[in-house]
């Protein structure tokens, strides 16, 4: 998946930024953890700064983007992590594990390394049904339902703890369902290429979907259809913060 966000990872660091919100709740589930290790970091946007924190990330392009005074990061994957059993107190996945090659190996990983896990995954299903999908790019769902999904994840790591993260309105990080109730944003560029849900379904059927949307926008099409949804702050997209160990 490295080849993958070398090239869609451009411009990440913009597009994705850090929800104080879900901050909040990762750090809560982090507990007294004092040393935590962030598989699949990205450009390290949940990365707690009120610890030791260390970074794996496979691709170069992620890697280039973190800030001058981010954690150390070392390339490589989930499945064969760099790090000696038992060393961290936490392992960290935010959003990841459905990109890994071999996500069972991933999560056996991660509880080889750490006392406690905790994953921030989400439910395959209802993103295969959010209304993006259903309505203007179908071809996003049998992506979607390929992934491994969160109570799948939960299962093999043993969970406790399994809290939903509600996507507020307002909600800072691009991540695929961000903008549920402000679908304009969904035409611009920087939306089409940080998203892994719309850079690997086929262009075709990306352009041909976002056309439409358009258009609904213009009529007023959209609001009419989705009036329930500007009535809410917030919603369920099936975002799941899990928690093991």
């Amino acid at each position: 998946m490295s080849e993958l966000y070398d090239e869609i990872g451009v411009g990440y660091s913009t597009a994705r930024r850090t929800d104080p919100r879900w901050m909040a709740a990762i750090v809560t589930a982090l507990g007294d953890a004092r040393t935590v290790l962030d598989v699949g970091a990205g450009t390290g946007s949940y990365e707690p700064e009120d610890r030791a924190v260390y970074a794996v990330e496979p691709a170069a392009e992620m890697i280039r983007q973190r800030a001058p005074d981010a954690p150390p990061v070392v390339r490589a994957v989930a499945e064969s992590l760099p790090i000696r059993t038992g060393a961290v107190d936490a392992a960290l996945a935010v959003l990841t594990v459905h990109h890994w090659s071999h996500w069972r190996q991933g999560i056996a990983e991660l509880r080889r390394v750490s006392r406690r896990q905790v994953v921030l995954a989400y439910d395959t299903q209802l993103h295969a049904d959010y209304w993006f999908v259903r309505e203007y790019v179908p071809e996003i769902a049998a992506l979607e339902l390929s992934r491994p999904s969160a109570t799948e994840i939960a299962a093999e790591l043993g969970a406790h703890t399994v809290t939903p993260l509600l996507l507020p309105w307002d909600f800072t990080d691009g991540v695929f369902p961000a903008y549920w109730r402000r679908p304009a944003a969904y035409l611009a560029p920087e939306a089409r290429h940080t998203c892994s849900a719309l850079a690997q379904a086929p262009p075709e059927a990306v352009s041909r979907g976002l056309a439409r949307l358009s258009a609904d926008i213009s009529s007023g099409r959209w609001r009419e259809r989705h009036r329930d949804l500007l009535a809410l702050d917030e919603w369920d997209a099936g975002f799941r913060l899990i928690t093991a160990g």
